[in-house]
């Protein structure tokens, strides 16, 4: 199998896999238990911790989650005030910021250009006092835009409220940007384990509980598991480690992918861009067709979390793609454990497909 789909999950790093394995095999103690073995488990839990935080801003503290569908919950329902979000935002905060709105909870989505970003001087105007919360997206899990989140915060504190940035694709990838109150993370996205995420939380900020009962997580109650902590600290650390050299590969794949699809468009601005998402489109193409056809081939038409809905991208719409050029258009995502080699017989895949499709 060809795996170019990155942004729905990237492949396990071997020193996550190295570091859960202990936890998994012989270490079975409650991480909040008070013996030698549960003191044992909270250190390790404590070590990745501090291996995630190492990434991220000072002046907060990181407390672990199910995933970021849960932080960005968290975030959301544990905050008061109005509510300024983006049109192409992932599912799990449009229909969370939704369920607030149903709630009485003001609501003001934000449109985006067809480059997929926001528009400053239409988000200063949304952002006024009595709006509590902005809500935006680091790196566009879609088209891989990098939205303006240092501004938007800037924006965001003016008005008094806080800045909730969701990091998952741009943790460890692009610059963390300054100014951030609440920063949602996942570990599989950054090649550490499925279900376990974090809500980074600046010092005097405390969103309420979202989950109640033993409070384990000052504000998020459940029994962590070491092994899934410990993956997503491994990854984290290998995020500071190989940054510049997962940076650089990247790019050249990216450049590699582009030349390789002449007369595609590729949708939403090439910079600022995250280069390991790669989302284009070709008039009249078949995109059920073709994935059909390139069985060999991990690739999306958009979100994962979206992939059972029968509705088109909803990030596509929102940049401006009528819904057949939403529906011919296909994601393709790489990274760290993606060769050249491989990528270029994915891409030839592509194109064959696409050629029986007389395009």
């Amino acid at each position: 199998m060809i795996y170019l789909d990155y942004q729905a999950t990237t492949p396990l790093a071997p020193g996550a896999l190295a570091a859960m394995l202990p936890w998994l095999e012989t270490q079975h103690a409650n991480p909040h238990a008070p013996h030698r073995a549960g003191r044992a488990a909270k250190a390790a839990v404590e070590v990745a911790r501090d291996a995630i935080a190492a990434q991220l801003p000072p002046g907060g503290s990181l407390r672990f989650s199910s995933g970021a569908t849960e932080s960005l919950n968290w975030a959301i329902k544990g905050t008061r005030g109005g509510i300024v979000t983006l049109a192409s935002e992932h599912a799990a905060v449009l229909d969370t910021v939704a369920a607030e709105a149903a709630r009485g909870r003001a609501v003001t989505v934000l449109p985006v250009g067809r480059d997929g970003l926001v528009d400053l001087a239409v988000a200063a105007a949304a952002i006024r006092p009595g709006v509590g919360l902005v809500a935006a997206m680091l790196v566009n899990n879609e088209i891989g835009v990098i939205q303006p989140i240092a501004a938007l915060a800037e924006l965001a504190h003016a008005a008094g409220a806080l800045m909730l940035c969701d990091a998952v694709q741009g943790f460890g990838r692009v610059t963390m940007p300054q100014g951030c109150d609440l920063i949602a993370l996942s570990a599989h996205k950054v090649h550490g384990p499925k279900g376990i995420g974090a809500l980074w939380v600046r010092d005097g900020v405390e969103p309420e509980p979202l989950l109640h009962g033993g409070g384990q997580e000052r504000g998020r109650s459940g029994t962590l598991s070491p092994a899934l902590c410990a993956g997503f600290g491994a990854a984290a650390a290998l995020l500071g480690a190989e940054g510049e050299r997962d940076a650089a590969h990247v790019e050249r794949l990216w450049q590699l992918a582009v030349d390789a699809l002449p007369g595609w468009r590729i949708n939403g601005t090439a910079a600022p861009r995250y280069r390991g998402n790669l989302n284009v489109g070709r008039d009249g193409l078949d995109v059920a067709r073709l994935m059909s056809e390139c069985r060999d081939l991990a690739c999306s038409a958009g979100s994962a979390c979206a992939s059972g809905s029968g509705r088109s991208s909803h990030v596509l719409r929102a940049i401006g793609l009528s819904e057949g050029e939403a529906r011919s258009s296909l994601r393709l995502g790489f990274g760290r454990y993606t060769d050249e080699a491989e990528l270029r017989a994915g891409l030839a895949l592509i194109v064959a497909a696409a050629a029986r499709q007389g395009l």
